[in-house]
């Protein structure tokens, strides 16, 4: 019999041990064994490397996850949520390491073999800070599959020249291939969230367009904190003279950050390095 149907329902399980999500830490938990399969399939062959899930509460992800024959490394801040886990790694041994400890002081590209992946229902948040955190060892990690609030899913996969295309957009695109996947009702959770949710699949780039991530960083800064603004007025904060930095990178001054291509973007942030202004 296959172990995934000798669990209890987890339903049961968080009765059991009387755990109640936590506004505090973004807590809602998904229940729903459907969709959490759908997430675990969505990530690829989980059966090479080390699964890392951030986040699992009582693991009903993690269930998923281990079902389609991951090695998983969870990384949980709620220590209530320990004993739960604790039986799920009974459940299958030597499958389940479970690291008590804050996602944020944690380094993922440490843990476990290569390849690694990330797979999680982040928290609403941190979820943005945790993504930019893995962001600079992304070639560390095969893949990451990640359900965020839909608004930020958004924003990570928009195409240029539209209104959710921004810094996010940029840094993201620029590292990896980026695919939405599909939206979460809210109804999956427990508590239901008062936003949609979107699971997104990112695959780091073997040859990101060359550029410093923290020019690149200081240049969408300034263009996209100013973004009504053209651009000959929205570089100043990274150059006195943006009608010639413009000018090195065949970039139209009069143009606004949300048109430009990532690109665009770098080739603005290697002129800045390079020093033609």
């Amino acid at each position: 019999m296959n172990t995934a149907d000798t669990l209890p329902p987890l339903r049961d399980v968080i009765a059991r041990h009387g755990l109640i999500a936590k506004k505090s830490l973004g807590q809602h938990f998904l229940l729903d064994l459907n969709l959490t399969a759908r997430i675990a399939r969505s990530a690829g062959d989980l059966t090479r490397g080390t699964t890392i899930e951030i986040g699992p509460g009582p693991g009903g992800l993690t269930r998923a996850l281990l079902a389609e024959g991951a090695e998983v490394v969870a990384v949980e801040k709620d220590a209530r949520c320990r004993d739960i886990l604790a039986e799920l790694a009974a459940a299958y041994p030597g499958r389940l390491v479970i690291i008590e400890a804050d996602a944020l002081e944690v380094d993922p590209a440490a843990l476990g073999d290569s390849p690694r992946r990330i797979v999680a229902n982040l928290p609403y948040n941190i979820g943005t800070e945790l993504l930019l955190r893995w962001l600079r060892n992304a070639s560390a990690f095969e893949s990451f599959t990640l359900m965020f609030q839909t608004e930020v899913a958004a924003r990570i996969a928009a195409p240029a020249d539209t209104r959710a295309f921004g810094r996010l957009s940029v840094i993201a695109q620029w590292l990896c291939e980026t695919e939405t996947l599909f939206h979460v009702n809210p109804r999956a959770f427990t508590p239901p969230p008062q936003v949609q949710s979107t699971v997104v699949r990112m695959t780091p780039r073997s040859n990101p367009i060359p550029a410093r991530r923290a020019t690149l960083e200081r240049v969408t800064a300034a263009a996209f904190g100013q973004r009504r603004k053209m651009l000959r007025q929205s570089l100043r904060a990274v150059t006195a003279d943006t009608e010639g930095l413009c000018r090195a990178t065949g970039v139209d001054p009069t143009a606004r950050a949300e048109t430009l291509s990532i690109e665009q973007f770098c080739a603005l942030a290697n002129a800045v390095d390079d020093g033609q202004r």
